[in-house]
């Protein structure tokens, strides 16, 4: 047997009431994973469900997922499905946070994060009991344990039905957190892409105020530092800072600005 796997310092984080920064890498890159976890960030977010691989192909999510484990960082591996069966397999191949997209209602809420625990809510869980990476394929030692008080489950809240239901949702035991996402919920709202729209910024409100008050940890998109302090200071705890290729846009084209050649 080996020794248990090491403690997800997100969760530890957010449980802490502390603040996590990361950044989306939306070229899905190994080296850039462990180059981020390199630089120090909390985690790098991975978005399966607007691109990147099929989160069903165990081997390119595993390479991602032993880069960030060579830096110590951890990934947030958001689902492109709310289905507990791929819940399970993204958890078997070793990710220990997954959050959920578009959910609407408290129960398929309820559904998934069972399916990430052996044990839930004082009964049985709905987690297959295997000998997958997760395990160090069977070497793990306290593998039941350790990954029941290691695996984190959220959900974005992104459509007028889920934060119609939030107060129910924000009920669900062991529910990780709570990720904002602006821009689907102002499509939801009839208001596509207007992030600024006062019936968007209300439910965004909305969405932020009942979390702080229900304890669950709140995350969402920071546009610019100005806005990621200001919403550290209002309660989010979980806070994302740009993306891979926004960050290059910015350098490149700031170098290319730069330049004294000749266009001409």
């Amino acid at each position: 047997m080996t020794a248990p796997r090491p403690a997800n310092d997100l969760a530890a984080t957010l449980d802490d009431g502390g603040v996590a920064l990361g950044v989306l890498d939306n070229t899905y890159s190994p080296t850039l994973v462990e180059f981020y976890g390199e630089l120090g960030v909390d985690f790098v977010w991975l978005d399966f469900e607007h691109g990147g691989p099929d989160p069903w192909d165990a081997s390119q999510l595993e390479d991602l997922l032993r880069a960030g484990e060579r830096t110590g960082v951890e990934l947030l591996v958001r689902l492109p499905d709310t289905d507990p069966t791929l819940v399970r397999k993204a958890l078997d191949l070793g990710a220990r946070t997954v959050f959920l997209p578009r959910v609407d209602t408290a129960e398929e809420v309820r559904d998934a994060v069972r399916s990430a625990r052996f044990r839930y809510d004082d009964d049985p869980g709905d987690r297959g009991l295997a000998s997958p990476r997760a395990s160090r394929w069977g070497l793990a030692d306290e593998y039941v344990a350790t990954e029941d008080r290691e695996t984190l489950v959220g959900v974005t809240v992104e459509t007028e039905a889920s934060v119609e239901n939030l107060d129910d949702i924000l009920a669900v035991p062991e529910l990780g957190f709570v990720f904002i996402g602006p821009f689907d919920l102002s499509v939801s709202l009839g208001h596509p892409g207007e992030v600024d729209h006062p019936e968007v910024q209300e439910a965004v409100e909305t969405i932020r105020s009942k979390a702080v008050g229900a304890n669950v940890p709140v995350g969402g998109l920071g546009f610019g530092m100005d806005d990621v302090n200001e919403k550290a200071s209002n309660g989010y705890q979980l806070l994302n800072l740009g993306s891979t290729t926004g960050a290059l846009e910015g350098a490149v084209t700031e170098w290319l600005d730069a330049s004294e050649r000749d266009d001409a």
